[in-house]
């Protein structure tokens, strides 16, 4: 007997240190798989110099080929510090050589969260980061060459083991980051947990709050032609609901005459 599935397989390009390989799946629908491929270890702290180290052009291009033999949808980049550290035009550049080296579609974490906004018409984020001050300055600043305000961010001043900061730590660290004037809540880097924090913090604060891995995962699907996951996030309620469709003139034409006999029977 002949087994058919209809598989769909995304690319996965993480940093050497990336610890949360069963979060990301959260949000991943039950017949994509992620396949992840890690940049060269470096053993360096989480500085501005590793976050450039893990997204020059070589890094990039070798590691989007190693994904390329089982044929994925779109490959990702998911590093949040390592698609903002170098600017708007750079990530823009990192787009091109992940296309040059065969994957067909593409996406960035920074890349990601610019595109979650514009479908939310968020304009105004604040951010909460784990990381130094020196990385979370050119995070606001590729922001604001990406036309997205920032109105208030507070960094952890965290440059290693990110992955261990505990889910109270991080729920913490967004209820001091928001603001009155804020349209949403950033939680930057794919090193911390925060799928299960979502939800509670977006009924808490009355506004979206999106992560890292959830932009770049919601994002990849897209980006893929791949039906989104019912997830009660607020990113892809919101944005599924915008992009269903409304009932065709047939459709409503055959539901009215439904009624309509209904109603003379």
């Amino acid at each position: 007997m002949s087994v058919t599935t209809d598989q769909t397989y995304l690319g996965v390009i993480v940093p050497y240190d990336f610890a949360l390989d069963r979060e990301i799946w959260k949000w991943t629908p039950k017949r994509v798989s992620l396949l992840v491929t890690r940049t060269p270890q470096l053993g360096l702290p989480s500085t501005v110099a590793m976050a450039e180290s893990i997204s020059d052009e070589s890094t990039i291009r070798n590691a989007t080929k190693q994904l390329l033999t089982t044929e994925p949808a779109a490959v990702v980049y998911l590093c949040t510090s390592g698609s903002f550290i170098r600017g708007a035009a750079w990530e823009r550049y990192m787009h091109e050589v992940m296309g040059e080296s065969g994957a067909p579609a593409t996406v960035t974490t920074a890349g990601a969260l610019v595109n979650a906004c514009h479908a939310l018409g968020v304009r105004r984020l604040a951010l909460a980061t784990p990381y130094l001050d020196s990385v979370t300055d050119r995070l606001r600043a590729f922001l604001d060459q990406s036309n997205v305000g920032v109105v208030n961010s507070i960094g952890l001043g965290h440059a290693e083991r990110i992955w261990q900061v505990p889910e109270q730590h991080v729920r913490e660290l967004v209820l001091a980051s928001d603001h009155p004037d804020a349209d949403a809540v950033f939680i930057s880097c794919t090193n911390l947990r925060t799928y299960g924090l979502i939800r509670e913090l977006e009924a808490e604060l009355g506004k979206p709050v999106l992560t890292a891995n959830q932009v770049s995962i919601w994002a990849a699907l897209r980006a893929a032609g791949i039906k989104q996951p019912d997830i009660k996030q607020r990113l892809f309620l919101d944005t599924w609901h915008r992009r269903r469709r409304s009932p065709s003139k047939a459709t409503l034409a055959a539901l009215e005459s439904q009624r309509l006999a209904l109603h003379t029977a």
